[in-house]
């Protein structure tokens, strides 16, 4: 299991409506129309939780474990911190030390324990950096696109899993594209697909589902995210959140350069709100 591929977790809108003709058509067949990208969007901020209150988000911290999808293999404890606009720190421990990735906006750094038992500390490679600068962390793409410069285009309608789903691309701020699948009927997204390497080096796509939604603080949160290979194979890996945090107190210190030692008491972090941050005690957590 790859630290790279499990570390990911997450838009101005072009707004697609349907001809007069087709709408037309529908409503003489007795057929509802497919709602538009703005009844999408306006019906998916409403059933995650509200799009104020994901405003007033200004950090969250996931604690969990990392696991195969099939079962196989330990369970990895981690933890994920993040902060607006891509602040993130992503923490696994493996054989009592603790491997790492650490992002700060600008530059990224890969702390991970080498043959010789010693820390290891590398600076992000350039593709890692943009990639590491596209996530708008916390809540994705599509809530509160317009703020984050994201254009969204509704493409089609699909299939997830038995589903009927809303494909939508995201065109984010650096240029990247990236597709995202909204369920019809519950109006949370279910999907996305993340640009990543195939074994040979070449340029693919890997799927990421969210599953198990969970109320938290009035906010619906995947508690389940399970990525699958490149290129559309197997899902592999799973991460499960058991722990969330909102607006802990998290200084951009946190996101600096890592030094070189490895943890070997377990991963904690600082859950006090942050003074004066909106939401309820960060302590709350599941």
């Amino acid at each position: 299991m790859t630290i790279g591929r499990i570390a990911t977790l997450a838009l101005a809108v072009s707004v697609v409506v349907p001809s007069l003709s087709v709408t037309a058509l529908a409503a003489e067949s007795g057929t509802p129309p497919e709602p538009d990208l703005a009844r999408i969007l306006e019906r998916s901020a409403a059933a995650r939780g509200g799009l104020e209150s994901w405003r007033k988000v200004r950090t969250m911290v996931w604690t969990g474990h990392v696991e195969r999808a099939d079962g196989s293999g330990p369970r990895l404890p981690f933890m994920f911190q993040q902060k607006r606009p891509n602040l993130t720190r992503f923490e696994v421990a493996i054989d009592r030390a603790t491997s790492m990735r650490v992002f700060d906006g600008r530059q990224g750094w890969k702390l991970r324990p080498s043959a010789s038992g010693k820390p290891e500390l590398q600076p992000y490679g350039d593709a890692e950096v943009r990639a590491a600068r596209d996530p708008l962390v916390i809540d994705g793409p599509v809530l509160d696109a317009a703020a984050k410069g994201v254009q969204l285009t509704l493409d089609g309608v699909d299939e997830v899993e038995g589903r009927k789903a809303y494909r939508l691309t995201a065109k984010l701020p650096s240029g990247t594209a990236q597709r995202v699948w909204i369920d019809a009927e519950s109006f949370l997204e279910v999907k996305y697909d993340r640009p990543a390497h195939d074994p040979a080096g070449r340029p693919t796509t890997v799927a990421v589902y969210l599953r198990n939604y969970q109320t938290y603080e009035g906010l619906q949160i995947p508690f389940s995210i399970e990525t699958g290979t490149p290129g559309g194979g197997p899902i592999v890996d799973r991460l499960v959140i058991d722990r969330i945090a909102i607006n802990a107190n998290l200084p951009d210190g946190m996101f600096a350069r890592p030094g070189l030692r490895t943890s070997r008491r377990g991963i904690t972090v600082d859950t006090r709100p942050q003074p004066g941050a909106p939401g309820a005690p960060a302590s709350q957590g599941r």
